[in-house]
């Protein structure tokens, strides 16, 4: 199995996104239509306070009848933040990841510092490298190509 370390490498584009909690959700949703991503970690200072996805905005926004200019994200973030470390596994984080119904888990090391961010996509992108590597062995073994 892959350790998240190695999926972060692989990424081409490491930046991890973040907004402040008094952040409007209209510039959270912007950065995000900007960069292409689907969620953003809410941090003040270098602590992480929660997480702003697309999922919240479409739960929390609109059918609660607030409007993403006048809401600020840490009215609407998720803050019970589920992350993972560098050393964990790719299976790992697809455990916690269908546990918890999440599609995005921020990295932290050891020292509590945001060094990354994994989606649902990265971890089955990896999934399928893997797997492509071990049937081109087997098929190697099988036809005694080496």
């Amino acid at each position: 199995m892959t350790v998240v370390a190695k999926i972060l490498q692989s990424k081409p584009d490491s930046t991890v996104h973040t907004i402040a909690p008094t952040a409007s959700v209209f510039d959270a949703l912007k950065l995000m239509a900007d960069k292409g991503i689907g969620a953003l970690v809410v941090t003040e200072g270098d602590a992480i306070v929660g997480i702003f996805t697309e999922r919240d905005y479409a739960r929390k926004i609109a059918l609660l009848g607030r409007t993403s200019a006048a809401t600020l994200a840490r009215d609407v973030m998720t803050t019970s933040v589920r992350f993972v470390r560098p050393e964990q596994t790719s299976e790992q984080c697809m455990q916690i990841m269908s546990t918890g119904r999440l599609r995005h888990l921020p990295v932290v090391d050891n020292n509590g510092k945001l060094v990354g961010m994994i989606s649902i996509g990265d971890l089955v992108k990896d999934i399928i490298s893997e797997q492509k590597f071990i049937i081109e062995q087997l098929e190697q073994y099988i036809t005694g190509s080496h």
